[in-house]
C-alpha cells in the first residue's frame, strides 16, 4: 500500500467494474436502504416484478440420483431383451455412438444384458406404467407421477453430465437451476434460504459432488444453494461462539453492515449487498433452523409413511422429510442428492441398496404433500444426470452385471405442480437404447438440442418445463455478464406443453 499518497491509492483501487458501477451508485444506495429495513418483502424479491405467467407451482423438490440410474433395472420395461442375452448389440443400433474407454476395448463387445427384475404395470394410460420389483412404493403412487423415457443429453461422462444438467453447460462457472430461481423469484420465508440443498447418506458414494452444482456462477453470491448437514450445526458457524449471546451478534453485525454500507457508497459493488444479506439471513437462521431440523412434534403416523429411517438424521427419508418441513416454511428450491448410481459392475447389488435408501422416501414425499394439498403447487422432480447401457459392462451373467454411462436416453419422472399425473411420455426402441417414434422405429436423425423434436425431452427442455412451471419464460429470464445475456438454457430450451395439464 502506498502510504504517502493515499488519494493514488484509492484510484489505483477503482476497477473498472467499480468504475462503471459507480454511474449506477444512486439505485445502488437506494436498493441498500431497502436491505436495511432488514424485514421488508421487497429486500428479498427477485429480480422478476411479476411471474411471466400464472405459475402452476411455487416451490420444486428436486431428488437428484447422481451418477445414472438404470433406466431398463427400473422404468424402461423391455422383455423382448430376455431372448436377446449375451448377444452382441447390433452396429445399427449403436450407429456410431460414443461410448467411454471402459468398454471401448472391451474383449466380450457389447453383450446384450436384459434386467434379472420383475416389472409390474399401472395402466394409467394406453401404455400404461410398467414399475420394477425394486421401486414397491413407487409404483403404490404411480397414478400422481409423470416418467419420461426420452430425456437425453450429450455429456457422457459425471462431472460434465451434472454440471450440464445443474447449470445448463458442460463448462463449470454457470449459476445452477436453483440460483436462477433465487434469481428470479426470491424468497417466500425471510427466515429461511431461498434454495437449500442436502445429501443423504448412502452406501456407496463413489462419485464427488462440488459445490458449484448449487452455487451462483456469476449471479450475487446469496442465490448460492444453503448445505444443510445431518451432524452438528445444520448449516456452519450457525451457532454463536462461546461467551458471544444473540445480542452481542446483533451488535456486531450492524456495526459490520455500517461498514459495508460505507463501502458500497464508494465502489458500488453488487457483491457487497449480497454478502449483508447472507450476513442477515444467517442471523435469523439461527433460530428459524433449529426449530426446522428438530423432528419432535412430527406424529407417529408421519414416520410410518417415510419408514424408521426417517428418524435417523442424513438419511434419505429423513431428507424428504426435511424437505416437505422446508416446503411448508416457504423454502422455494430445495434439492436432496443422493450418490452412488455409478453401477459398473455389481448392479443389482448396488441398485438393490441405492433403491432401498429412496424409493419409501420418495413415495412418501408424494403422499405427504397430497394428503397437506401441497402437491398441486409443489413440482417433485426426479432423475439423474444419463440413464444406463443395454449392454454389460465386465463379466455377464443373468443374476450379476454392471451397465456403462448411457445419454442418448434414460428416464426422469416429475409429480404435482402443473403437471398431468399418471402419463408416461416419449419412448425408447426394443433395446432401450434409441429413443423411439409411436411405433418404436428409432427417431432418424437422432434428436439433437438445436431443433426439439416431438416425444423427446432434452435436459434443456426439461429445465425450460420446470421454470414454466414456476411461471418464468426461460427465455426471458437472463443475467448480462461478460457482454452477453446468458440464461439457464443456453440459447435452447423448448417447454414440453403436452406433460402440462
Amino acid at each position: 500500500m502506498n502510504h504517502e499518497n493515499p488519494i493514488r491509492e484509492h484510484e489505483l483501487m477503482v476497477t473498472r467494474r467499480q468504475l462503471f458501477g459507480r454511474a449506477a451508485l444512486g439505485l445502488g444506495t437506494a436498493a441498500l436502504g431497502q436491505l436495511m429495513a432488514s424485514e421488508s418483502q421487497a429486500a428479498r424479491s427477485g429480480v422478476l416484478p411479476a411471474t411471466h405467467h400464472a405459475p402452476k407451482a411455487k416451490r420444486v423438490i428436486y431428488l437428484f440420483m447422481s451418477g445414472g440410474p438404470s433406466h431398463l433395472d427400473l422404468w424402461d420395461y423391455k422383455p423382448g431383451l430376455t431372448k436377446k442375452f449375451n448377444q452382441q448389440l447390433p452396429d445399427e443400433v449403436r450407429n456410431g455412438q460414443r461410448v467411454t474407454g471402459m468398454t471401448a476395448n472391451q474383449k466380450s463387445g457389447l453383450p446384450i444384458c436384459p434386467t434379472k427384475y420383475r416389472f409390474t404395470k399401472h395402466d394409467n394410460n394406453d401404455r400404461g406404467l410398467w414399475v420394477s420389483e425394486l421401486l414397491p412404493h413407487m409404483a403404490s403412487v404411480a397414478k400422481d407421477i409423470c416418467v419420461t423415457y426420452s430425456t437425453f443429453t450429450e455429456a457422457i461422462n459425471h462431472d460434465p453430465a451434472i454440471t450440464y444438467i445443474q447449470t445448463g453447460s458442460q463448462i463449470p462457472g454457470r449459476p445452477s437451476l436453483g440460483a436462477w430461481l433465487s434469481y428470479g423469484l426470491g424468497s417466500m420465508n425471510e427466515n429461511l434460504p431461498h434454495y437449500v440443498v442436502m445429501h443423504a447418506r448412502t452406501n456407496h458414494a463413489e462419485q464427488s459432488l462440488f459445490n458449484r452444482l448449487w452455487g451462483p456462477g456469476f449471479l450475487p453470491s446469496d442465490h448460492q444453494g444453503m448445505l444443510m448437514r445431518s451432524q452438528g450445526d445444520p448449516v456452519l458457524y450457525l451457532s454463536n461462539p462461546p461467551g458471544v449471546s444473540s445480542s452481542d451478534r446483533r451488535v456486531q453485525l450492524d456495526a459490520l453492515a455500517a461498514l459495508n454500507n460505507e463501502q458500497h457508497k464508494r465502489f458500488a459493488d453488487p457483491e457487497i449487498v449480497a454478502r449483508i444479506r447472507q450476513h442477515e439471513m444467517a442471523y435469523r437462521m439461527q433460530t428459524s433452523v433449529p426449530e426446522l431440523m428438530d423432528l419432535s412434534d412430527e406424529t407417529k403416523e408421519t414416520f410410518e409413511l417415510y419408514g424408521e429411517d426417517a428418524r435417523t438424521p442424513g438419511t434419505f427419508a429423513a431428507s424428504c422429510l426435511n424437505a416437505r418441513r422446508l416446503a411448508e416454511r416457504g423454502v422455494r428450491n430445495i434439492q436432496i442428492f443422493h450418490r452412488g448410481w455409478d453401477a459398473h459392475g455389481g448392479l443389482p447389488r448396488e441398485h438393490g441398496s441405492q433403491c432401498k435408501d429412496i424409493d419409501q422416501g420418495s413415495a412418501a414425499l408424494i403422499r405427504d404433500l397430497k394428503q397437506r394439498g401441497m402437491l398441486e403447487d409443489t413440482l417433485v422432480v426426479w432423475g439423474g444426470e444419463f440413464g444406463r447401457t443395454v449392454y454389460c459392462q465386465g463379466n455377464l451373467t443373468r443374476e450379476n452385471y454392471g451397465r456403462d454411462h448411457h445419454p442418448r436416453c434414460f428416464t426422469t419422472w416429475m409429480a404435482g405442480g402443473g403437471v398431468k399425473p399418471g402419463i408416461t411420455y416419449g419412448q425408447t426402441d426394443e433395446y432401450g437404447y434409441n429413443i423411439a417414434d409411436s411405433d418404436g422405429v428409432p427417431l432418424n436423425p437422432q434428436p439433437s438440442k438445436e431443433k426439439w423434436t416431438p416425444g423427446t425431452m432434452h435436459i434443456h427442455d426439461l429445465n425450460a418445463t420446470i421454470l414454466h412451471l414456476l411461471g418464468i419464460d426461460h427465455k426471458r429470464l437472463t443475467y448480462r455478464y461478460q457482454g452477453r445475456d446468458f440464461r439457464l438454457t443456453d440459447v435452447h430450451g423448448h417447454v414440453i406443453h403436452d406433460l402440462i395439464s
